[in-house]
């Protein structure tokens, strides 16, 4: 395949890599300084963008029947309209907050525990994760989805990165040179704990799941995440 990169930083340099790796060519390089897209020798696009950048983006992936993989985080209040837009133009799209094989493992685990300890109300919970200091964002999307996920299957009804209420979760965002991503969901009780965890020791497991993402969607109409590409739940 021919993988436009949007977005050539540390990550996109890595993609590079792993995508050339797996028999795959570049035919974008995409930066900040970057002013037009042209698609014509294009058969995928991945999207590691900036918030300020990653919509239009998609948007343009999307108006040249381009299939788009995006793993910027920090623009996901306008999702719904960038669903709308991708299904009325019969386009592809994918978001993931974190194209990690092993993470998208630990938000099944997620889910499954959160829906077990809610019939235990004494353990309270909280979200720690932990990330290099040039991350942008806090708290990380990923823990962010893995709140989202907790709630969905659970009481609490929000979380907060503030002194939490009787039901809300309580995210603790840490920043730290040279840590690619940790994350935590711990649940405390006065006679025990139970703590799942997830390491990443490097940014690889990142780019292959996001190149292994775009070799998925290839032929494909739709939205899409990591949980179709996994064929998970």
């Amino acid at each position: 395949m021919k993988i436009a990169l949007l977005g050539y930083g540390k990550m996109g340099k890595i993609i590079e890599r792993v995508a050339e790796e797996r028999g795959h060519s570049i035919s974008i390089k995409a930066d900040s300084k970057t002013k037009q897209l042209d698609f014509s020798h294009t058969d995928v696009a991945i999207d590691f963008s900036l918030p300020s950048t990653a919509i239009s983006n998609i948007k343009s992936s999307i108006d040249n029947a381009i299939p788009i993989i995006s793993g910027t985080t920090g623009w996901l209040d306008h999702y719904d309209e960038i669903v709308n837009y991708c299904n009325s133009k019969n386009g592809a799209f994918l978001y993931a907050s974190n194209f990690s094989l092993g993470v998208n493992i630990f938000f099944e685990v997620n889910r499954v525990l959160a829906s077990l300890i809610t019939k235990c109300p004494d353990y309270k919970l909280f979200i720690e994760e932990i990330h290099h200091t040039q991350k942008l964002d806090a708290p990380s999307g990923t823990a962010i989805s893995l709140a989202k996920d907790i709630i969905d299957t659970s009481d609490y009804k929000n979380w907060t990165m503030d002194n939490p209420g009787k039901q809300e979760i309580k995210i603790e965002a840490k920043r730290i040179v040279d840590v690619p991503g940790t994350h935590i969901i711990n649940y405390n009780s006065e006679v025990d704990a139970i703590e799942i965890k997830h390491t990443a020791h490097n940014r690889e497991g990142f780019a292959l799941g996001a190149v292994i993402a775009a070799e998925w969607i290839a032929n494909k109409k739709g939205v899409f995440s990591m949980k179709d590409v996994l064929n998970i739940g």
